[in-house]
């Protein structure tokens, strides 16, 4: 334990109230519509958990961790920790070009952007300070590659909108490799599929109140 049981999916964790499963990319976190678009992790984990419920999604193209709670109850209470901001989560990106470290103590900068969808190109989403809803970022460059001319950062979303991370970090001017929505073609091209992937998760377990920390890196 963890044991690789289905394909595409690593079980992390296992216990009564809930599942920590490690997802790759390509795979969909829920069904979507069309019959070609019925297999997902959802499904997978609940032919083996029939009690599995999903508490939050991952794009297909993202790759990470995910929660599955294993009660109504349980799924309650862990999407009130994640509507409340009450779970630490972060992401390992590796984007486009040389994304200068922030100029703070820590090492941290902020994109603070609100987001709203793309209606006339649906499912894509866009900087709107009309319309949009407010959305935050933090960004730490980890590393710069300079034969390749790209960059790895870490990642703190502290908002849950739809493809934030994609958005900002092309707001930022960085987009990430392989992203095929946010990215242009040569960008996509230096990839074989998105270099994103959510590295840690940190929440109070819902029935015991233990602190459960888990951390899987990324394939890339």
């Amino acid at each position: 334990m963890p044991e690789f049981l289905w394909p595409g999916i690593d079980l992390v964790h296992v216990d009564a109230s809930l599942l920590v499963l490690n997802k790759s990319a390509g795979l969909l976190s829920v069904p979507g519509r069309g019959a070609d678009k019925q297999d997902c992790l959802s499904r997978r984990v609940q032919h083996h958990f029939p009690d599995a419920l999903i508490v939050h999604r991952l794009d297909m193209a993202t790759s990470g961790l995910m929660l599955m709670a294993r009660s109504p109850a349980i799924q309650r209470a862990l999407c009130s920790v994640f509507e409340n901001r009450k779970i630490y989560k972060r992401y390992v990106a590796v984007v486009a070009g040389h994304l200068a470290p922030a100029e703070s103590a820590d090492g941290w900068g902020l994109v603070d952007l609100p987001i709203a969808v793309d209606w006339p190109r649906r499912p894509l989403h866009i900087i709107d300070a009309v319309l949009g809803k407010p959305s935050q970022t933090r960004w730490q460059t980890l590393a710069f590659d300079e034969p390749a001319n790209s960059t790895r950062v870490a990642l703190e979303p502290l908002t849950g909108r739809s493809h934030q991370l994609r958005v900002h970090l092309q707001a930022l001017g960085h987009p990430i490799l392989g992203d095929a929505l946010y990215a242009p073609e040569t960008v996509q091209a230096r990839a074989s599929r998105l270099l994103l992937h959510a590295c840690a998760l940190r929440f109070t377990h819902p029935a015991s109140g233990a602190l459960l920390s888990f951390d899987r890196a990324p394939a890339f």
